[in-house]
C-alpha cells in the first residue's frame, strides 16, 4: 500500500484536475448556450431556403441555366471536412474524422488511388490529422472560428462554388457533426454541390416548382442560387460549433465526476493507510511497555 505522503500528494493532483475539468465545463457551457441559440434560429431559415434551391433547380430548363447543379460523373472529388481547433471534447474529431476516412474508402476508393481526392479542412485537428498522413490537402482554415461570420464563410464557400463551375470538382461533400444536444451529436455527410433534386414524386415535385420568374431567371441562378448555397455552408459551420462546445461540456462533465469519485477512492485509502500506521503504533507502544514491565 502507498505510503501516506503519495496518497496525498494524489489526491491533490487529482483535485487540482477536477477544479480545472468543472472550470472548462462551465466555459464550454456559457458558449454553447451562445452557439445553440445561434443554430436553432438559423436551422429553420436555412431548411426553407434548401427546399426552394432544390425546386427552383429542378423547376430550370437543363444543368446549362444552373451550372451549380449539373450532374457529372464524380471523377474529381473535394471534402469539405470541419472539425474544432481544439480537443477535450470526447469524441467530436475522432468520428469526423473515422467519418471522412470511410467515406473516401467505401465511396471514392479509385479517385483516391487516381490522386483525385481533394480534402479542405476547417478545424486545426483536421489539419494536423490529414496533414500527416497521405492525404492532398488542397487549404486549410483553422483561424475561422476566431472571427465566425457570415461574411467570411461566404468567402470560402464562394471558392468552392467557383472551383465547381470551372470543372475542378465534380462533386463536393461537408461532413460536420449535426447539434441535436449537449449529450448527442450526428455524424452527417452532405453533398454541397451540385445542387440535388428534391426527394418528392413527379407530380409534387411539379407543383411545387411551377414558379414565374420575376426578375429573370438569369438573375435568380446567379443571385439567389449562390446566396443559398452560402447559407448551407453557413448552417453546416454553426452546426459543428454547437455542436464542439456541447461535447466539450459532457466530456468536462464526466471528467469532472470521475475524479469526484478517484476523489473518494482515494480518500478511502489514505483513511485505511492512516488506521494502519496508527494501530502499528499503538502495537509499538503496548510492546514498548510490556517488556519494560517485565524487565
Amino acid at each position: 500500500m502507498a505510503n501516506l505522503k503519495e496518497v496525498r500528494i494524489r489526491i491533490a493532483s487529482v483535485k487540482s484536475t477536477q477544479q480545472i475539468t468543472s472550470a472548462m465545463k462551465m466555459v464550454a457551457a456559457s458558449k454553447l448556450r451562445k452557439a445553440q441559440n445561434a443554430i436553432l434560429k438559423m436551422r429553420p431559415y436555412a431548411a426553407k431556403l434548401k427546399d426552394i434551391l432544390q425546386n427552383l433547380s429542378a423547376s430550370l430548363d437543363s444543368n446549362e441555366d444552373n451550372v451549380l447543379a449539373q450532374e457529372r460523373k464524380p471523377e474529381k472529388v473535394l471534402l469539405v471536412v470541419i472539425t474544432s481547433n481544439r480537443g477535450l471534447c470526447g469524441g467530436f474529431n475522432s468520428n469526423i474524422l473515422r467519418a471522412t476516412v470511410q467515406k473516401i474508402q467505401n465511396d471514392y476508393s479509385k479517385q483516391f488511388e487516381a490522386g483525385n481526392v481533394s480534402i479542405m479542412t476547417i478545424g486545426r485537428k483536421g489539419s494536423e490529422f490529414f496533414g500527416k498522413r497521405d492525404y492532398n490537402v488542397v487549404s486549410t482554415h483553422d483561424a475561422i472560428f476566431d472571427s465566425l461570420t457570415y461574411e467570411n464563410l461566404s468567402v470560402i464557400s464562394r471558392s468552392v462554388m467557383d472551383a465547381f463551375i470551372s470543372h475542378k470538382y465534380d462533386r463536393v461533400n461537408i461532413i460536420y457533426n449535426q447539434f441535436k444536444n449537449a449529450a448527442v451529436q450526428f455524424v452527417t455527410v452532405e453533398q454541397f454541390l451540385p445542387v440535388e433534386a428534391p426527394a418528392e414524386t413527379p407530380l409534387i415535385t411539379q407543383n411545387n416548382t411551377n414558379y414565374i420568374f420575376l426578375p429573370s431567371k438569369e438573375e435568380i441562378v446567379t443571385e439567389l442560387i449562390p446566396k443559398s448555397l452560402k447559407i448551407q455552408f453557413y448552417k453546416a459551420i454553426l452546426d459543428s460549433y454547437a455542436s464542439e462546445h456541447g461535447a466539450r461540456m459532457t466530456a468536462m462533465h464526466q471528467a469532472t465526476d470521475n475524479a469526484g469519485d478517484l476523489i473518494k477512492e482515494l480518500n478511502l485509502a489514505y483513511n485505511k493507510a492512516r488506521q494502519a500506521a496508527i494501530t502499528n503504533e499503538i502495537l509499538e507502544i503496548v510492546s514498548g511497555a510490556e517488556a519494560l514491565k517485565n524487565s
